[in-house]
């Protein structure tokens, strides 16, 4: 089967078709996704997706572009977090592009956000955007190797993928690195080594090609791997396989 790494089954496109969302992903062997907090008041509608579905499974975190929510601390994600269909925590991490004076209260969250997977073993999901310089020093500052995680939606240089992956991070790739621009991404691709990689959606977002444009959805992971299938010239059940087989052992909490 496919796993997507990362989704938000809970925002409104989404959640208003949950059904006919299950219905897709079983018909295109999706077997499992990961729906991705972004901020705590709506954390419970992400949890009960995870509760009501055995193939769903639930992170916790505040997003680094949401400024007006309730700010977690250590305690509170752990609390949270401290659930049998919790899997990692996050998403967090850091965004320059649409904060760009660089605040502190995103370094300060993110730390947070570090510590917090470093105290209950969970491992965790990082957005970095116009930021992997930071990105990265947070996480050594941090010790964030010593919880691992992944490093979602990556669109960032093989520097930044071979600093992360030498933290002991995966690297996900989106619908974006199907994107006929997309080429840097797609060297990135090719070379990330196939132990080391995930593969998502970050539905509704950024649907991959042939869908580009329209409302994404988890059954649609399969067009991400099919793209790296073909970039590294390896059948897909190749890709399918080592995909889902890291997915399982980077968030080892789930189960197949």
């Amino acid at each position: 089967m496919f796993v997507d790494s990362h989704c938000h089954l809970d925002f409104p496109d989404l959640a208003a078709r949950e059904d006919e969302i299950l219905a897709a992903m079983a018909d295109k062997r999706v077997g499992q996704a990961l729906c991705i907090s972004v901020n705590l008041e709506d954390f419970p509608r992400v949890r009960s997706l995870a509760e009501r579905h055995g193939n769903l499974w639930a992170s916790v975190g505040v997003h680094p572009d949401n400024s007006d929510c309730e700010e977690p601390d250590v305690e509170r994600l752990l609390a949270l977090a401290d659930h049998p269909r919790v899997v990692a925590i996050g998403e967090t991490g850091l965004d320059y592009y649409w904060h760009k004076d660089e605040p502190e209260w995103q370094r300060e969250r993110f730390r947070t956000h570090i510590r917090a997977a470093r105290a209950c073993g969970k491992p965790l999901i990082i957005h970095t955007r116009s930021s992997a310089a930071d990105t990265l020093r947070l996480m050594q500052e941090e010790k964030a190797s010593e919880c691992a995680g992944v490093m979602h939606c990556f669109t960032e240089s093989r520097e930044v993928a071979e600093a992360a992956i030498e933290m002991g991070f995966y690297i996900s790739f989106s619908g974006i690195v199907t994107f006929r621009n997309a080429k840097a991404l797609k060297e990135v691709a090719a070379w990330v080594p196939l132990n080391r990689m995930l593969i998502e959606t970050d539905a509704p977002y950024l649907a991959p090609m042939p869908h580009r444009g329209k409302t994404n959805e988890p059954a649609w992971v399969v067009h991400v791997a099919e793209e790296i299938a073909r970039l590294r010239d390896l059948p897909l059940d190749a890709v399918e396989q080592a995909t889902t087989e890291n997915f399982f052992r980077l968030f080892r909490h789930a189960k197949a």
